[in-house]
């Protein structure tokens, strides 16, 4: 059944990618069995990061008759299979998890394409040139010194290997991976009820805390907000909460929806002892491949939700439990593949939510 275009309502800033994945790369041009052959290539040799692959079968070998979706636990992988109609917006979903997603562009199309210059797919290929839209390279298969002339005139300065050299071939693919910006976000949005006075405002290092944080992010990432419930009359960078009454993980939402292809290094504005030694640490251990890096808190057992790098795959997922009725940051961490960082000295985790606390932050401090 096709759809009428559908009117956007609410502008807001799209995703990077295409329909699988925000670094999808299609290579289409010969057969199938070397179009994978070089897909597993490349996907070994750029572990650990995780590469996924999309393609189809030419015939139906079975279907499945009774259930809609069967999950199989073979020990080494979970096997899926849907019986119901995929749409183009759920295959995101399907490979959110993967770093690269290599597709099969004999079947499908993708947002960045290599092009194998094969004699047995030259006339296939000249039926898909509306499939080339960004082309990375050119790939000549054996006995082939140059690109189809169907090609010349319309593709000048892109680079061209030879399929031997794998080498060259990989190198390029690497070039292609977009790296998620990281920008800063001091979750400030409380009402601060039990110190009885705005945490962002006092001065343990000589400056309100808000500002003292935002300095402290800002040597790291490109560029910081301060997170608040609701704009303020202030001259610092703000982002006010999109995401009513869910706390910090509405500002770790809110900060998603303004930038969903950044990875977010988020800070409570309450741990005065947090200094730049300890996010220099949290930001050499990150592991862009999961969907966080973050402290393990001895204290509580737990990984700690609010010194931590999200990843851009850590939006849908948070939307994805705040669909459950979950809206705590420390359950999506608990329940998801994160990196996981221990500290020779935990203290630094420490916050201060009362005057008591507030006092003795002050005292440890001075020692300091």
């Amino acid at each position: 059944m096709t759809l009428k275009a559908h009117n956007k309502h609410a502008k807001l800033q799209k995703v990077d990618g295409g329909s699988f994945h925000r670094n999808e790369i299609a290579i289409l041009g010969a057969p199938c069995s070397i179009v994978n052959k070089l897909a597993k290539d490349i996907a070994a040799a750029l572990r650990p990061l995780s590469v996924a692959f999309a393609d189809a079968a030419h015939q139906s070998k079975e279907e499945i008759d009774t259930f809609s979706l069967e999950i199989t636990d073979n020990i080494s992988h979970y096997a899926h299979r849907f019986k119901s109609e995929h749409y183009e917006y759920d295959r995101r979903a399907l490979f959110e998890l993967a770093d690269l997603v290599l597709v099969n562009g004999n079947h499908f199309k993708a947002e960045k394409q290599w092009v194998i210059i094969n004699e047995k797919k030259k006339e296939s290929l000249q039926r898909k040139l509306d499939r080339l839209t960004n082309v990375i390279g050119f790939i000549l298969d054996n006995g082939h010194d140059d690109i189809h002339d169907y090609l010349k005139e319309s593709f000048i300065d892109i680079p061209v290997f030879s399929l031997d050299n794998f080498e060259g071939i990989l190198m390029h693919t690497q070039k292609q991976l977009r790296k998620p910006a990281l920008k800063g976000l001091v979750l400030a949005g409380g009402k601060s009820m039990r110190m009885g006075e705005d945490k962002g405002k006092i001065a343990y290092h000589g400056k309100p805390q808000r500002e003292y944080m935002l300095e402290l992010l800002d040597t790291f990432c490109e560029e910081s907000f301060l997170s608040v419930a609701r704009q303020q009359e202030l001259s610092l960078p703000q982002l006010a909460d999109r995401f009513d009454g869910l706390g910090p993980y509405g500002g770790i939402l809110s900060a998603f929806q303004h930038d969903p292809n950044a990875s977010w290094l988020t800070v409570a504005t309450d741990i005065p002892l947090l200094d730049e030694s300890t996010l220099k640490l949290l930001v050499e251990k990150r592991n862009s491949s999961k969907v966080a890096t973050c402290f393990y808190n001895p204290e509580t057992d737990f990984p700690e939700p609010l010194i931590t790098i999200w990843e851009p795959r850590a939006y849908a997922r948070m939307l994805y439990f705040l669909s459950l009725g979950y809206s705590c940051p420390r359950k999506v961490l608990i329940n998801s593949d994160i990196e996981l960082i221990k500290l020779s000295d935990a203290g630094v985790l420490d916050n201060a939510n009362t005057p008591e606390e507030k006092k003795a932050m002050m005292s440890r401090l001075k020692r300091d």
